[in-house]
């Protein structure tokens, strides 16, 4: 019941983040999953990458919720979605099978140091100078295929790598957090591909799971975050955020600190 309690908390928390922040929600979702599915005694090998899988599957419906809101805004750049789509496939699904294969010390290192990225980009409000126009395809599908693979190892919506990225393309603020979440369908999806087919492997995964998603994390996490996504992508486009990026921003380098103590 405890755990069932947490994982609909941690739902919450990472919806209403990536709808409100453009952050994705597995900043939020990754470690605290880790410090639930240790409280389990789930085996410690598998607990980052069982954490990375659930996550980037539950991106899958938060990114669905999170896009409809923002489109409901005119907040979406279709056209530039649409090309780094393609690029975007086949960097998270090749991420993701190689996440697989490194030692979860290692991974979760990976990960501490992107919460710290995040969190320093927030409390700084963190915006590129606009300094140019948005490459050409082949640029954009370069860019694409680096944000699907880096984000797919983080299990985030790619809006940490696409938000900057976009914003120094001099595409609006706004609307990059909203193209950044119609991206993440893609991202989740490849990713979640990849975790699963190496997942598929291990013997000693709790039950039941689907490869390294644990699908009770899921169920509870998807629901929730897909009940909170809209609300923070409302929130986003009324009201000032920068007390409440401070806010979690300091939230993230608590997490940042406890995972690292978890892990060393």
């Amino acid at each position: 019941m405890a755990a069932a309690l947490s994982y609909i908390g941690i739902g919450a928390l990472s919806g209403f983040v990536a709808g409100l922040l453009g952050v994705g929600g597995g900043a939020i979702s990754v470690p605290l999953l880790m410090l639930v599915f240790a409280a389990q005694h789930f085996p410690p090998q598998h607990l980052m990458h069982l954490a990375l899988g659930t996550a980037m599957c539950t991106v899958l419906f938060t990114s669905i919720s999170s896009v409809r809101a923002h489109h409901s805004h005119q907040a979406v750049d279709w056209p530039i979605a649409r090309v780094m789509i393609p690029g975007i496939l086949l960097g998270s699904f090749a991420a993701a099978l190689v996440a697989g294969l490194i030692p979860t010390r290692a991974l979760a290192a990976m990960f501490i140091a992107f919460i710290g990225y995040a969190a320093t980009s927030l409390l700084l409000d963190f915006r590129p100078k606009r300094t140019r126009a948005v490459p050409g395809a082949g640029g954009v599908l370069v860019a694409g295929g680096v944000i699907g693979a880096v984000s797919s190892l983080l299990a985030a919506g790619g809006a940490f790598l696409s938000v900057p990225f976009l914003s120094w393309c001099n595409v609006p603020l706004k609307r990059a957090i909203g193209t950044a979440a119609a991206i993440g369908f893609p991202i989740a999806l490849a990713g979640t591909a990849g975790y699963v087919i190496t997942g598929s492997r291990v013997e000693d995964l709790p039950s039941p799971s689907l490869g390294y998603i644990y699908l009770p994390a899921l169920l509870l996490v998807a629901v929730t975050s897909m009940l909170l996504a809209p609300l923070g992508a409302s929130v986003a486009h009324r009201l000032p955020v920068k007390p409440l990026r401070m806010i979690f921003a300091l939230v993230l380098y608590a997490l940042a600190l406890r995972m690292l103590a978890s892990i060393w």
